[in-house]
């Protein structure tokens, strides 16, 4: 399994993509710029997942679905998040394109599959209600649940900072400590680190 990451919109969403034996699997479009594009080129695009219904990772779903035919997942709670796509790039000053409708909802316990690799959805509400993580051999993308150092912003609509700090918890702090979390802002961290140093998390 070979994870590609491109930032992208001016907030750097890191845009996942994630590919196996000629399919490819495309987290957080906030944007689809002509690296993404030629990341793709030659893979058969299964799914595009948005983690949650933010403007900086859902940006690019309509061009990105436009252009593969790939069917688009999401948590039904976000759906007001996503059908609000415009007015929250108005607030950001950023101009953005409404989203088509997802092909379908996903809840914890499903799995999305790209080649032989396996993720496995995980409901982690709080930076927005229905934010997901996804968890694979030794990984876990989380979007902005969970960052090298702090943790997703809870002041914008949906969030809760008791539900986040229970979703880190419950749903992160459980894994392997050299499970290494694939954030939806910045670098790259493991379990063990942010564990062991991240000022929110340490005596969680």
């Amino acid at each position: 399994m070979d994870i590609l990451t491109i930032p992208v919109t001016p907030f750097f969403v890191n845009c996942y993509i994630v590919k196996d034996g000629g399919e490819a699997i495309v987290i957080d479009p906030g944007d689809v710029s002509d690296e993404v594009l030629r990341a793709l080129d030659g893979s058969t695009v299964r799914t595009i997942v948005n983690t949650h219904g933010h403007c900086d990772h859902c940006g690019g779903n309509a061009a990105l679905v436009e252009k593969t035919a790939a069917e688009l997942v999401i948590h039904e709670a976000d759906m007001p998040l996503l059908d609000a796509l415009e007015a929250q790039g108005q607030m950001f000053g950023m101009r953005t394109t409404p989203s088509p409708a997802p092909s379908r909802f996903v809840v914890e316990g499903d799995t999305l599959t790209v080649g032989s690799a396996a993720l496995s959805v995980v409901h982690a509400p709080g930076h927005s209600p229905g934010h997901i993580v996804l968890a694979g051999d030794g990984l876990v993308f989380c979007g902005d649940v969970l960052f090298a150092g702090s943790i997703g912003r809870t002041d914008l609509p949906g969030g809760d900072y008791e539900q986040l700090m229970g979703s880190i918890r419950d749903k992160l702090l459980p894994l392997a400590d050299d499970t290494i979390v694939y954030t939806g802002h910045g670098p790259a961290t493991t379990i063990g680190k942010e564990r062991a140093s991240n000022p929110f998390v340490v005596g969680l």
